[in-house]
């Protein structure tokens, strides 16, 4: 049961490092934070909140990826390796999407409630 439990501190620790190292993280966590704000403003349904909370995590979690593999990648190979750049794009590619997919679920989301509300 302890080694469950300090898997926990393992697991802050690595939302740490990414929050402290990682700027794109810190954007990304802010976004999550102001479309939560606008959820709660805006009173979304249920639906629009599963959608909300599941582009966020997506986000999120690809961003904590990304970071993972950059930081092996520099590990494994800390001179400038042409595959290394590779595995670092593909990764970076990968958040992009991510985002990419939540930025349309958040419009779909949230233009028709900024339409009613400006009306």
């Amino acid at each position: 049961m302890q080694k469950f439990i300090k898997s926990f501190s393992y697991a802050f620790s690595g939302i740490a490092y990414a929050f402290k190292t990682q700027f794109n993280f810190k954007f990304h966590v802010v976004a999550v934070l102001i479309a939560g704000i606008a959820g709660w403003y805006f009173q979304l349904a249920s639906g629009e909140w599963l959608w909300l909370i599941a582009a966020s995590g997506l986000v999120i979690v690809a961003e904590l990826f990304n970071t993972a593999i950059e930081v092996l990648v520099d590990l494994v190979s800390p001179a400038y390796h042409e595959k290394a750049r590779i595995v670092k794009d593909v990764a970076a590619a990968a958040v992009l999407l991510a985002a990419g997919t939540a930025l349309i679920i958040g419009l779909v989301i949230f233009i028709p409630k900024l339409l009613d509300h400006v009306a």
